[in-house]
């Protein structure tokens, strides 16, 4: 994954050419989605798209997960741990993107740090377990 939100964007921009100071986020989250969640997507929409593309969480169990990373190396950081999702009690469909959010939980006033696509889909049934393994989401800076 290596797309970074045009709000990130705007603010490591900032941050690297000393015009505003970059706070780290206090926890960030994974969140799964069935389609991209950049589809139309300006950077006045993107975390609206968020809202309307992201697995419900109406009476399937989906929740976002906390999730850790390494330091980076290489232009690169990966997740430290397993990011590992509820049992789904309903369908949650075709798993096909992923982001990265700062410090909300759940869907809502979202603060999206970077999203791109899974190498393969994933249909989520009722009774599956979503897993990313450790090592297995990469966020990429090129």
């Amino acid at each position: 994954m290596s797309a970074l939100s045009n709000e990130y964007e705007n603010k490591l921009l900032d941050h690297s050419l000393g015009t505003a100071a970059l706070t780290a986020p206090s926890t960030v989250y994974v969140a799964l989605f069935t389609s991209d969640p950049s589809t139309g997507a300006t950077s006045e929409n993107l975390e609206a798209n968020i809202v309307t593309n992201e697995v419900s969480s109406s009476g399937t169990a989906y929740a976002r997960q906390a999730a850790t990373f390494t330091s980076a190396t290489g232009g690169s950081a990966s997740n430290d741990a397993n990011i590992t999702f509820p049992t789904a009690t309903a369908n949650w469909g075709t798993i096909t993107h992923v982001a990265v959010t700062a410090d909300y939980s759940s869907a809502g006033d979202d603060t999206v740090i970077y999203y791109g696509a899974l190498d393969t889909a994933k249909i989520i049934e009722t009774g599956d377990t979503f897993q990313i393994t450790t090592g297995n989401l990469t966020i990429t800076l090129a």
